[in-house]
This record gives C-alpha cells, structure tokens and sequence, in this order.
C-alpha cells in the first residue's frame, strides 16, 4: 500500500492550536455587558429586571422620570424599554447618542416615532401576543357585566341598598357580539364568546380568516345595525383616529352596547 502523502512544506500543515485559540481571541473583543445600561421604564416588570441583571447588564428602573432627568438618561442608555406612556419622539432620541434598540413591553407601538428611529438605525421591537388572553378576558367580563347590571347592583350594595330584580338583564348566550378589529385580540374574543353560545360576527379593513362560525361583515355600517354589543378592537393610526362618534352611534341598534378595548384616540370625545 503506498504511504500517505503529506506536504512537503511543513509551513503547509494545519496549526490546529491557532483554532482552538480563536474563541478566545472573539471572546477578549467582547463589549463587556455590566456597561451596556438599560432603562426600564413604566414599572415593568420586575421577572424582566431580574433576568437582565442576571446576564450581567446593569439594568435601571423607573416608574417615570422627568423630561430634564429622561434626556440626561437617554444619553447614556444603550437600550430602554418602555410600556404605553413614554413617548420616544424626535425631540427625545436626537439625544440617544448610544441607543441600540427600544423595547415595547406591550402590543403597540405608537408612542415610538417608528420612521426617526428607524433613520438612526434604532430597531423598534414589541410584544403582540403579550396581553392578548388578557384583554380578550376582560371584554368578556365586561359583556357579562353590562348585560347584567352588575355595577347598578354593586353601588346600590355599597349605599346599603337591596334591589332584588332581574329587569332589564339578560344573559349573554344567543347574543350576536360585532368585533370591529379581528386581529390578534379581537380573534380571540371571538373564540371565547362562541364557546359562551355568542353568536360573532366581525369587520375588518384587512382580509382575515374568520374562526370557529365568525362571520364577516362586508361593511361597518351592517355590523353597527345588527350586533348587540360592539367591541373595538383597532390600532391607534392615522386612519383610525376618531373614526366612531356620533354618526356611528347613530347607526347602532337600540338597546345594543358598546365597547372600546381600543385607544381612546379613536372616539371623538365630543360625542
């Protein structure tokens, strides 16, 4: 049998101890994290704050800081996270020399002027499903409420009163419920009120895939006619602000009603 060859040059051959020095070269380049500063914001909370301390970044928490405090932060913070209030506007950010990303412990985005930080190269990240069951669970007991009185009884409980009557109440079974909005929270509020015996029917701007028997309504208008009790359930956009006042109301049926799990934005106040 004829030997193996190998290279004449001894320079040729694989120094195999320069790969396994190499993780370390990589490793001594590292930013070190106990420098990266983190701003939390709104009380988020606190699981998120321990698990980030416990990579090793330094981590700070506020409920809320001052505007003269909040850009002194921002100029030293390489990340922050915020929940619905602060806003991280131009006027803010143009200040945030080091900021590498902003983090929105909720569903929206709209307190983050998306197209600036997106200028200076700041990516934007958020948390769709993170109170999706939640909200959809609280319309739920808001529907039951309403539909039994149940805040008329608890304030006549609370002034010493017993009204023992059922006028005027009903049960929410075979009612029909409009989502206006069948993203990712009204989708599952409608799952929810149909395992209730609701009957569900939806409108959307955008082409959706209805779930379980949830029928779509070809219009606003139809929705506002038929449903018994309407749920909001749209994002805070240029396209939605104020989009149901008076006119709307108006069109609704009579005695049906109506719920905004959505940004107060998108009522106008006036009516």
């Amino acid at each position: 049998s004829r030997p193996a060859c190998r290279p004449k040059n001894p320079a040729a051959r694989p120094k195999t101890h320069a790969m396994a020095s190499e993780p370390t070269a990589r490793a001594a380049t590292s930013y070190p994290k106990d420098k990266i500063k983190i701003l939390l914001l709104e009380n988020v909370h606190q699981v998120a704050v321990d698990e980030l301390r416990k990579e090793g970044f330094t981590v700070k928490t506020a409920e809320s800081l001052p505007w003269e405090e909040l850009v002194e932060e921002m100029k030293t913070t390489h990340a922050v996270g915020i929940r619905s209030k602060t806003p991280m506007q131009e006027e803010l950010l143009q200040h945030a020399n080091k900021l590498l990303c902003i983090g929105c412990f909720c569903i929206g985005t709209d307190r983050v002027d998306l197209p600036y930080a997106a200028s200076r190269g700041i990516p934007t990240f958020n948390a769709p499903f993170s109170n999706t069951r939640s909200v959809a669970e609280l319309v739920i007991g808001e529907i039951i409420a309403l539909n039994r009185h149940l805040m008329d009884r608890s304030t006549e409980c609370h002034r010493g009163a017993w009204y023992k009557m059922a006028k005027g109440c009903h049960e929410v079974r075979g009612k029909l419920l409009g989502i206006v909005g069948y993203g990712h929270v009204g989708s599952q509020l409608s799952i929810l009120a149909e395992n209730m015996g609701m009957k569900v029917k939806f409108f959307d701007t955008a082409p959706k895939l209805n779930l379980g028997n949830a029928e779509f309504a070809e219009t606003l208008d139809e929705l506002l006619a038929e449903a018994d009790i309407i749920s909001l359930h749209v994002p805070r956009t240029a396209e939605t602000r104020g989009m149901f006042g008076a006119e709307q109301f108006k069109k609704m049926k009579k005695g049906s009603l109506f719920i905004n799990a959505a940004r107060g934005e998108v009522i106008v106040p006036a009516d």
